[in-house]
């Protein structure tokens, strides 16, 4: 049996929800979260260009680990050396953001390859050879002919 996770630190929870903030804004074409609402709900004592510096770092780091779609080792590389740079994450973040990548890579990538499509898409194929075996003045002709059928759809509709 695992052990349980310890409690989370003070504060990871403003940045699990920023995380979040900004993937609905970046990923998923949220228009309705924005850095004011993201600001007033999770930070409100923050100064503004403190929160605008904590903002573009964290939508930053995401863009990249999103862009590359790092797998989890990829992640701790990136995440280790980001801890370690001047100006860079504490390990407390690096912690709330390997969560936070574990949980919404599928549905931040699958977004992602949604929003890179701009055309239609194939929804369903079907196929099926027939092979003629005789017409009326030829007794053994034995020609395939294949079939097939696409149906094909735009982007975002079944």
């Amino acid at each position: 049996m695992a052990a349980p996770e310890p409690p989370p630190p003070e504060g990871s929870r403003p940045l699990s929800a920023l995380l979040g903030g900004i993937a609905q804004a970046a990923f998923h074409g949220n228009a309705a979260v924005t850095d004011e609402l993201l600001r007033g709900q999770l930070y409100p004592e923050a100064p503004p260009e403190e929160f605008r510096a904590l903002r573009a770092k964290m939508g930053g780091l995401l863009q990249s680990i999103a862009s590359a779609d790092m797998d989890l080792n990829q992640l701790e590389a990136f995440l280790t050396a980001q801890t370690k740079k001047q100006g860079g994450i504490t390990s407390d973040q690096a912690a709330v953001i390997a969560k936070f990548w574990k949980n919404h890579r599928t549905s931040i990538h699958e977004s992602l390859i949604n929003q890179s499509r701009w055309d239609n898409v194939l929804k369903n194929m079907n196929w099926r050879v027939d092979l003629k075996s005789q017409l009326r003045h030829i007794d053994q002709i034995n020609t395939p002919v294949a079939i097939v059928e696409m149906e094909v759809g735009k982007n975002g509709q079944c």
